[in-house]
């Protein structure tokens, strides 16, 4: 009989100066982590609880808690699926199991789910949302970046990117709105946007809000992500969109992650990985999915004072597959 010990506590990781979006800003990075140990083995996994999806670290705690007894006695992955909503709690269970059946059996995660061990990948690195000036500046300090990612806001967004390509003219751009964006600027942001060269518009209208996507041209590619995440909005956001942003602290975990990522390719849209502001933890599952993805965006533990012992190592922007201390 399976008897497993259970430990979902929360950590504070603080962030190097801050991190602002159209929402607001943080100084931390507020994450849970999940450790299951079973015959002397521990698999561990990390979420993110996300405000604007109503989470916090105590929510997330508390629905951990009342899967305490499934989990003790064996509870898998695909138990997960109709014990746990989608979301952060979920997440870091999924892991934690992901991890633990990879420590028990002596095969890696990738093994387990049948699909290529993650190779090296190149993420966006992230600047958040500031006055034109200064993201100019911040732009011209990671110039040598192969892909920057740009947290806009409305308001004075067409010189926000200038500023960024101005001090970045090498570097591909992709941008994300956060659903600041209102419908009567699309047609000239849209354009904007594609005179600068940028790759990717990321979730420029709110989420329930956006069906004029449906009826417009779109000269760069959109991607979905407050609008998408699970298989069960897949159908809703598809023809409005040309990506979807897949999180793990949205799809609750990466066993819905990857059948999300098939339900994409069959309804041919592109595939965006991205992640919260957590640490190499959090990342580490999220990079079985770069094999399916166009853009990866996992450069969380970059925008942190300090990381996990045993984290990912990156070299700038290129961030190596996890040691097997850590997760996988």
């Amino acid at each position: 009989m399976t008897v497993r010990e259970i430990e979902a506590k929360q950590e504070s990781w603080p962030i190097r100066g801050s991190f602002r979006i159209s929402r607001g800003a943080k100084t931390t990075a507020d994450v849970v982590v999940v450790r299951l140990t079973e015959k002397g083995l521990t698999g561990q996994g990390e979420c993110v609880p996300y405000a604007r999806y109503g989470e916090s670290y105590r929510s997330v705690l508390d629905e951990i808690s009342t899967i305490r007894d499934a989990l003790r006695h064996g509870a898998g992955r695909e138990d997960l699926l109709s014990l746990l909503s989608a979301g952060a709690a979920r997440n870091a269970v999924d892991a934690a199991l992901w991890d633990l059946e990879a420590k028990l059996t002596g095969r890696t995660v990738a093994s387990l789910a049948g699909i290529a061990e993650p190779g090296p990948l190149v993420t966006a690195y992230t600047l958040s949302l500031d006055s034109p000036e200064k993201m100019g500046e911040a732009a011209k300090a990671n110039a040598n970046r192969p892909l920057l990612k740009l947290k806009l806001g409305g308001e004075y967004d067409i010189e926000r990117v200038a500023a960024v390509r101005s001090g970045a003219p090498k570097s591909r751009l992709i941008i994300d709105a956060n659903e600041a964006w209102a419908p009567e600027h699309l047609e000239e942001y849209f354009q904007k946007m594609a005179d600068f060269g940028v790759e990717l518009i990321e979730q420029p209208l709110p989420a329930g809000e956006d069906q004029i996507l449906a009826e417009m041209q779109r000269p760069v590619p959109v991607c979905a992500d407050e609008s998408c995440h699970d298989t069960a909005t897949l159908d809703q956001v598809a023809p409005l969109y040309d990506y979807i942003n897949i999180k793990l602290d949205k799809t609750g975990g990466l066993t819905e992650a990857l059948q999300l990522a098939e339900a994409a390719r069959a309804f041919g849209m592109g595939v965006m990985v991205g992640c919260m502001v957590g640490t190499s933890l959090a990342m580490a599952p999220a990079m079985l999915l770069g094999s399916f993805a166009r853009f990866v965006d996992l450069d969380g533990p970059l925008l942190l004072d300090k990381d996990r012992p045993k984290g990912i190592r990156f070299d700038e922007s290129i961030m190596h597959p996890p040691a097997p201390e850590l997760w996988g």
